[in-house]
């Protein structure tokens, strides 16, 4: 699956650009410490938008285009940020031949985003994920660390409902 780009507009401190500007400083000079500047960005930002990839780049002296590859290589890197509320739905092959596909959309079209989207107003992000090590509950569905099994599309709105505060 393809990770998408974020649709939501960037809004990094400078804060956050001051430590990124103070990792990337400290590793400039290794070119092989370029996953470990990406992560600590993406713990500074929680995701890794155009805006910050390319400061990496810059600052590490490599091309956008190979910390892009990297960023959408590895599946630690998120593109887009994530909800307050991560909606996280297995399709192992478990899960997916008990219906979490038929789950997944449901809560697709319920928050009106995509795989790796986050809604417009940071409240949700929704994640398909691979096994979750969770097979004899299929399909499961989680949100942050909240498991839910034997998931059915009927209950896909009653469970997303708990988490509109």
């Amino acid at each position: 699956m393809k990770k998408k780009i974020s649709k939501i507009p960037f809004n990094g401190t400078k804060e956050q650009e001051a430590q990124l500007r103070a990792v990337i400083e400290e590793n400039k000079n290794d070119k092989s410490n370029l996953m470990v500047v990406m992560q600590k960005a993406q713990d500074i930002y929680g995701y890794l938008p155009f805006e910050v990839q390319n400061m990496i780049a810059e600052g590490m002296e490599v091309s956008l285009e190979k910390v892009y590859g990297v960023s959408t290589f590895y599946a630690q890197f998120a593109l887009s940020p994530k909800g307050k509320y991560n909606v996280s739905v297995c399709l192992g092959t478990a899960c997916y031949v008990k219906g979490s596909q038929a789950v997944f959309d449901k809560i697709s079209e319920i928050l009106g985003i995509e795989a790796d989207e986050c809604t417009a107003d940071g409240k949700y992000s929704l994640t398909a994920s691979r096994c979750v090590g969770a097979c004899g509950l299929a399909p499961v569905m989680i949100v942050n660390e909240d498991v839910y099994g034997r998931m059915t599309v009927d209950q896909v709105p009653g469970i997303l409902a708990k988490y509109a505060d």
